[in-house]
């Protein structure tokens, strides 16, 4: 931005001083707007390290979750939420915002950079591997495809996505990545229906080829059955 700079998540705690250092690298303008993608503390956490004067914006889901959380340093709590979409800034600074739904948690932000053609996913892409499904923040695995599904369609004209956890990939990987949980939500659907237990409906997906490389299906800090056992304890619950 002309005046300053918006930074998107702050990591943990005690991260400040050394984001700072990073910034100085390649501008002298100070940080005058933080996006928080979602109300997990590694994407938040040193929020209270800059300034009362900067706007720190979330989606409102996450308003009180990230207020809980900076009880005792109140210019690290959000001072704006949105519900669906804000747009920051004008022209070629102009800075998109979306919410289209529960996936990783209930306040899972898209941020657009317009003139980059860039996407920072936070961890609804966290890496190519099962996602943290995270059910005490509202996070489902069930609306999870459904949610990928709509950025999918809804984002236009990005080349390119920052993942939360591990690197900048090609727009493609983020279409792909929404089809693999599609796969995923659909073989652990049919399998419930099916009668077998989360354990079994694990060892026996199979996406293919094109997936090769998405890590353990064990993984989503879902026990041993993995993201299964998490959408199966959902998919029973909204019986």
């Amino acid at each position: 931005m002309a005046d300053g700079v918006l930074l998107v998540d702050t990591k943990l705690i005690n991260n400040g001083q050394g984001i700072l250092d990073e910034l100085k690298k390649v501008t002298d303008k100070p940080v005058t707007h933080i996006v928080n993608t979602h109300s997990h503390a590694d994407h938040n956490g040193s929020n209270a390290f800059f300034p009362p004067a900067v706007e720190i914006v979330v989606q409102e889901k996450g308003i009180p979750r990230v207020q809980q959380q900076f009880k005792d340093a109140p210019q690290g709590v959000p001072d704006r939420g949105y519900k669906d979409k804000l747009s920051l800034f004008r022209g070629r600074e102009r800075v998109d915002l979306y919410h289209f739904g529960a996936a990783h948690t209930d306040n899972d932000t898209f941020v657009v950079f317009r003139e980059a053609r860039v996407m920072h996913t936070g961890d609804t892409f966290a890496s190519k591997a099962p996602p943290f499904i995270d059910r005490d923040s509202g996070g489902s695995g069930v609306a999870f495809p459904a949610t990928l599904g709509r950025a999918t369609r809804e984002v236009k004209d990005v080349d390119r996505v920052i993942t939360g956890h591990s690197a900048v990939l090609p727009w493609q990987d983020f279409v792909d990545w929404a089809e693999y949980n599609g796969l995923f939500f659909a073989h652990a659907n049919a399998s419930m229906k099916a009668g077998k237990p989360a354990e079994q409906a694990a060892k026996e997906f199979a996406p293919g080829e094109k997936f090769k490389g998405y890590g353990a299906v064990a993984g989503g800090r879902g026990g041993a059955a993995g993201n299964f056992g998490v959408i199966y304890e959902e998919l029973k619950a909204a019986k």
